[in-house]
């Protein structure tokens, strides 16, 4: 049986996507593992790790592959890491419209420019952002051109839900945030779920939690 291939995983909440690297490690006995993108913490779904050098190989290509993402937005507070997870505070108890929602959206299609957040993977000058944001330093980031394509699939005050269509290193916590500072009312993520990069999708994946040595050999794609 290989132990070479790519690997669709759905992501555990609250999880980093190294340790995704560390459990598989330990369940396929490869070192040369890698993936096409990082999920945060608090994101679930579509990790593609890609297991042997063989692949670990292919990721500056796969890297480059086109992202999905449901998320759902809470109006009214703001965060230092743009999500739940970071020191939230209550900004504005504006109550925006059905239409103004959707006329602040307008500004989240096609190629728009994003200031990626201090909490991020992100290196500039050689140093990761997240880590000079633990020490409490904030630097100004060079804006990026990303291209979007956002839907508003409901809203129901203060929680937006959105799916997003993307280019590779979109952030879709900047989307919230700059959605938010559109409407006047701050905004951050509450819930976000890849749910496709590239060809591969949501349906295909396989929980971490029912992946082990007996199985994993069965669930390896091959390019």
């Amino acid at each position: 049986m290989s132990k070479e291939g790519i690997l669709l995983v759905d992501k555990p909440k609250d999880k980093t996507s190294f340790y995704l690297v560390h459990v598989l490690r330990k369940i396929t006995g490869v070192k040369k593992i890698g993936h096409t993108g990082t999920l945060d913490p608090l994101a679930t779904g579509v990790m593609v790790m890609l297991i042997g050098s063989k692949y670990t190989k292919m990721t500056p290509q796969l890297i480059k592959h086109s992202k999905t993402y449901e998320t759902t937005i809470i109006l009214g507070k703001i965060s230092d890491t743009y999500d739940i997870q970071g020191e939230v505070k209550e900004v504005s108890k504006k109550v925006p419209t059905l239409d103004e929602i959707s006329e602040a959206l307008l500004k989240f299609q096609g190629k728009i420019s994003q200031i990626p957040p201090m909490y991020s993977a992100k290196k500039q000058n050689g140093k990761k952002l997240y880590e000079l944001a633990r020490k409490g330093i904030e630097i100004e980031r060079p804006p990026v051109e990303v291209e979007v394509e956002t839907k508003l699939l409901s809203y129901n005050y203060p929680y937006v839900k959105l799916s997003i269509s993307c280019s590779s290193g979109t952030y879709i916590r900047s989307i919230a945030h700059d959605l938010g500072i559109s409407l006047e009312t701050g905004a951050l993520v509450f819930e976000l779920t890849r749910t496709s990069s590239g060809p591969f999708h949501l349906n295909e994946c396989t929980p971490l939690e029912k992946i082990d040595s007996s199985n994993f050999s069965e669930l390896l794609k091959e390019e």
